[in-house]
């Protein structure tokens, strides 16, 4: 069985920001984790194209719907390779294959007396594409400005029932505390289950809007955008593929072991639609997935918008810095869950301190060193000294609490970890004094198991870090020739082995 992993799909109304950066990352990082230490990995992740904003930003583009779609997806496909993001599936919501997927949803739901017609007068966000109740109301009795433009629809359309499916939605929740991750946002979805009332509007007429899945039994009518991109995270791991070939076999895949969405689309979307769906379905409680929601990355804690002009470009950075100092900057400067505050400085700080100055100056002395004392040849010698049984103990320690923190998707806490390996090398280099130890033959023996360890410790920090920083981590074992020993245990490296030619991995940035 292979570990499956997902993100919120993307809406391609606008161009990708430091927001989305971050969410590919993060799953890059998981998915990148488990094909190391556990094996076949799959990772989906992809774009959503339906919809009346994307409708209406075709419109002012002067574009059909889906060239500005089209257009607006090569955006974030050029900007998850430059990020160096692994996807193994991609998802468009235009595919043909998905849109029979959801057809066959939509009639089997109606077979099961899951969607019915109705008419139904209210307000409506543009923004939000749905319509609000009294519940959305704030405390003076109006619609915030999180719902952007409000109209006043009266329409007949499809409905989903969903207060029908409130009471199993509450016994699931409350029975299965690792739904959502952290659980502190589980809270949250507790909470708006509590005030779940009424039924979802599936459906949009076509004189009002023509882009979207037609319904199979009443052509009238398209799929309301949200039942329409959920349903994405199976039909494009192979539900309801009828043998697909170019589609995963589904049993293998599901359920989703990770789902990683934005701590904004919790509530409605992911924690209460997308369960309740997949239970009218017929998906029994143990193939349900389990959501991971991050937080938002903020500027001087205000969120990012285009009006106040705040909103960081990732392709930018990433031209200026690289991928993986941006990579290693938000992962190690955000705890999963919580937000944080973006900044360009501490970028740079974390580049130059971290990476050039920890990681990638230990690597470059220890080769160095080696190939001038040594010749490059590392000898395992069998010693005794406190500082290196210390290292070797300090080793297996934070190898063994990273695997910890991984598991329980606490990226940032694994960085840390490993950052106490990096500090203590570093410190033990100033401490041996390898170029002292060179001069005194009397201690030939001590060099060699000095110049081991430390290489050794390389070694292990770069296979820890591969998943956060593959491009960097995988010219760290290069330059070891260590590129078939990604063991995380002590001793990788045999005796007799020899190191490459040194080359700085970070060269400073100013």
């Amino acid at each position: 069985m292979k570990y499956f992993i997902t993100t919120a799909i993307d809406y391609t109304n606008g161009d990708p920001h430091i927001g989305h950066a971050y969410e590919k990352i993060l799953a890059d990082v998981i998915a990148r984790y488990h094909r190391t230490f556990h094996g076949p990995t799959f990772f989906l992740t992809g774009v959503d194209q339906h919809g009346q904003k994307v409708q209406q930003a075709a419109q002012k583009n002067d574009l059909q719907p889906m060239e500005f779609a089209q257009m607006v997806t090569a955006k974030f496909l050029a900007l998850w390779e430059k990020l160096g993001i692994q996807k193994d599936g991609w998802a468009e919501t235009t595919d043909p294959r998905h849109k029979s997927a959801v057809r066959k949803v939509l009639q089997s739901l109606y077979e099961k007396g899951e969607l019915f017609k109705a008419k139904y007068s209210g307000y409506y966000s543009v923004r939000q594409e749905q319509f609000l109740t009294d519940k959305e109301r704030n405390s003076v009795g109006e619609f915030g400005t999180e719902w952007g433009e409000i109209i006043f629809l009266e329409e007949e359309n499809w409905y989903f029932p969903l207060e029908k499916h409130k009471h199993w939605l509450q016994d699931y929740v409350g029975s299965h505390p690792d739904f959502v991750i952290p659980a502190f946002r589980r809270n949250e979805l507790v909470n708006a289950i509590e005030r779940i009332s009424g039924d979802l509007c599936v459906s949009r007429p076509k004189e009002r809007l023509s882009w979207g899945i037609e319904f199979p039994f009443d052509p009238d009518y398209v799929t309301y955008v949200w039942f329409d991109a959920l349903l994405n995270y199976v039909t494009f791991a192979g539900y309801l593929s009828g043998g697909d070939s170019t589609l995963p076999d589904f049993e293998e895949l599901w359920p989703c072991k990770a789902h990683i969405i934005g701590k904004d689309i919790l509530v409605p979307a992911h924690g209460i639609y997308w369960p309740i769906m997949l239970h009218a379905m017929g998906f029994p409680d143990d193939q349900l997935p389990r959501l991971l929601v991050h937080g938002w990355w903020n500027v001087a804690g205000a969120k990012m918008s285009k009006s106040l002009g705040n909103v960081i470009d990732p392709d930018l950075l990433t031209d200026k810095y690289g991928a993986d100092a941006l990579r290693y900057y938000l992962m190690r400067d955000n705890v999963v869950g919580q937000d944080s505050d973006f900044s360009e400085e501490r970028l740079l700080v974390r580049y130059n301190t971290d990476l050039a100055n920890g990681l990638g100056n230990l690597v470059n002395r220890t080769i160095n060193m080696s190939q001038r004392y040594r010749d490059g040849l590392l000898t395992s010698t069998q010693i005794h000294d406190a500082d290196l049984k210390a290292l070797q103990e300090l080793a297996r320690s934070v190898t063994q609490r990273y695997r910890d923190a991984f598991e329980r998707f606490e990226v940032q806490n694994a960085i840390e970890v490993v950052w106490e390996l990096v500090t203590r090398a570093n410190s033990l280099v100033e401490q041996k004094a390898p170029w002292k130890l060179a001069r005194q033959p009397e201690n030939a023996s001590l060099l060699d198991a000095v110049l081991y360890s430390l290489a050794e410790t390389g070694r292990l920090l770069s296979v820890m870090m591969s998943p956060v920083i593959p491009h960097s981590s995988a010219r760290i074992l290069e330059q070891l020739q260590a590129t078939n020993l990604c063991e995380l245990a002590w001793g990788g490296l045999p005796s007799s082995h020899h190191l490459g030619t040194p080359s700085p991995i970070f060269p400073k940035v100013a």
